[in-house]
């Protein structure tokens, strides 16, 4: 099995950034246009490619760390027909990583087609929809291809020409005694193309702001800081470039009887004094229903029950948590004359003093351990 992490020389733990970094250096140090006829380059050039397209795809990486494979998702990328079954432009391979800091080496930027923005959404959902899973439909605003000239940015049947300052170089040159000195052409930005009749539609901007409605299906088990990947949903690409993708970021709003600790519910029950002390049967609430507990006679404020299974499902996984029940006992704040002479006359027969207060109580401990020493 490839090593992805050993051939970009980075550790499993490394970041996207670390992985950018290690691959910029070695696709610069192997690139075939550096070592023309050099086989053993171009092979290690393909190596880091594929090892970088493993790696920086969340998907794919996850899969390849759990199961050594991306499970065909097609690790690697497509470089045209250049030199070696390569693109000899710089720009056109590494665009995505490094941008258009190519353009020292290859004398001009091209308008190559870029892959668009990444968005995210921040959406709110119950506890019982994220246990449960759910469907949601989501209106995102973005940035869309303008349906009149296709993205172009230029009038139907009137493309981009050539820029007349730069000749569709991008760059324009200056004689500096015996140095040329090439700088961004200031009429077309570098692109080498100008727009003579912009869209009347999006002015000349290839792209118009629209609303659009996605279908959403959230997993059961799902919790807060959890981020759904809807691919191609993000902002239009540039030049004929694919759209972005969408990241739904999902939290879930507090509930008002169950907390929750990773697949676990918590939740607080009242008990009366009588069930504490007699014990007895008690109906409590689940997240789908409700259960049966059996209260021992003699239970203390503050005990602990387990009910298994009773929880949230692990995401991707099988099986679910456990629902921890903490019963406290519900002292009534208002007794009739009755109800407290039947306490008093509990208190009796159990021999506490009800008549004594706190600090009575106090000095009689405190002499009684002195006695006794």
């Amino acid at each position: 099995m490839k090593d992805y992490y050993q051939t970009l020389g980075v550790e499993k733990n490394a970041t996207e950034e670390d992985l950018k970094k290690a691959y910029r250096k070695l696709a610069l140090k192997y690139h075939p246009d550096r070592n023309p006829g050099d086989k053993a380059s171009e092979e290690k050039f393909k190596e880091i490619n594929e090892a970088y397209a493993g790696l920086s795809d969340p998907e794919k990486r996850r899969s390849y760390d759990t199961y050594g494979t991306t499970e065909g998702t097609g690790a690697g990328f497509d470089f045209g027909a250049g030199f070696g079954g390569f693109s000899t432009n710089f720009g056109d391979i590494f665009g995505d990583v490094f941008g258009d800091i190519f353009g020292e080496f290859t004398g001009r930027r091209r308008t190559r087609p870029t892959k668009g923005q990444d968005l995210r959404y921040d959406l709110e959902i119950t506890l019982q929809e994220a246990v449960f899973g759910t469907d949601k439909e989501i209106k995102i605003p973005r940035w869309d291809n303008c349906p009149e000239c296709d993205g172009t940015g230029s009038q139907p049947g009137k493309g981009p020409v050539a820029c007349p300052t730069c000749k569709g170089a991008g760059q324009t040159r200056i004689q500096q005694g015996f140095f040329t000195i090439s700088k961004t052409c200031g009429k077309c930005g570098g692109h080498g193309k100008i727009i003579t009749d912009p869209c009347t539609k999006c002015k000349g901007q290839g792209k118009v702001r629209k609303e659009r409605s996605i279908s959403l299906k959230i997993p059961a088990g799902v919790d807060t800081g959890i981020r759904l990947k809807v691919t191609g949903e993000g902002e239009a690409g540039h030049y004929g470039g694919p759209h972005g993708d969408l990241y739904v970021v999902l939290n879930v709003l507090p509930h008002p009887f169950f907390k929750r600790k990773g697949n676990d519910l918590l939740c607080e029950v009242p008990i009366s004094f009588v069930q504490a002390v007699l014990g007895g049967e008690l109906e409590v609430p689940t997240i789908d229903g409700s259960s049966t507990l059996k209260i021992p006679a003699g239970t203390p404020s503050g005990r602990v029950f387990h009910l298994k299974g009773k929880g949230a499902p692990k995401l991707g996984g099988y099986g679910k948590g456990d629902q921890y029940i903490t019963v406290f006992i519900d002292v009534p704040k208002k007794l009739s004359q009755r109800q407290k002479e039947l306490l008093m006359e509990f208190a009796r027969l159990g021999g506490e003093e009800t008549s004594k207060n706190f600090m009575d109580k106090v000095k009689d401990f405190f002499n009684n351990k002195e006695q006794a020493q």
